[in-house]
């Protein structure tokens, strides 16, 4: 008979990845992001615990849009809404975190997962006594 593998203890060593978003494409950087904030990239993964590591993006200012889009969105409801080009130029790590905080699961999760997420701009981090990972290519974990 079959036993089902649940990870323990020793499965949950958290880990820091580095990625660079130097002329990459949003919605891939969130996603891959996304996969490693909630450790659907390891092996052993289970939705039950929390397996997920942390996420370094660096270089947020030159992320990569897929087209130049000058309508305004509403991001906060009876807020007046901006340009996502002026968004880019103002505050572009601000941009990352809200498509990812947008593409996390609903609940508890979500909150507990996004304060795993570091975005700066630049190349520099503040973050480098936890010996981060870089990740070279946005296929390869």
């Amino acid at each position: 008979m079959n036993e089902t593998f649940i990870p323990t203890s020793d499965y949950n060593k958290k880990k820091w990845y580095v990625i660079d978003c130097k002329d990459q494409k949003l919605g891939r950087i969130a996603s891959l992001s996304i996969a490693v904030l909630s450790g659907k990239h390891k092996s052993y993964y289970h939705p039950s615990l929390d397996m997920g590591d942390y996420v370094i993006l660096i270089n947020a200012e030159c992320l990569t849009l897929d087209r130049d889009i000058t309508k305004f969105h509403v991001f906060n409801p009876g807020r007046p809404g901006r340009s996502l080009k002026r968004l880019v130029n103002a505050l572009p790590q601000r941009i990352i975190e809200k498509c990812i905080f947008g593409m996390l699961p609903n609940g508890f999760p979500r909150r507990h997962l996004s304060k795993r997420l570091k975005v700066y701009q630049g190349s520099q981090h503040p973050h480098s006594a936890q010996n981060p990972i870089k990740l070279e290519e946005l296929n390869k974990i």
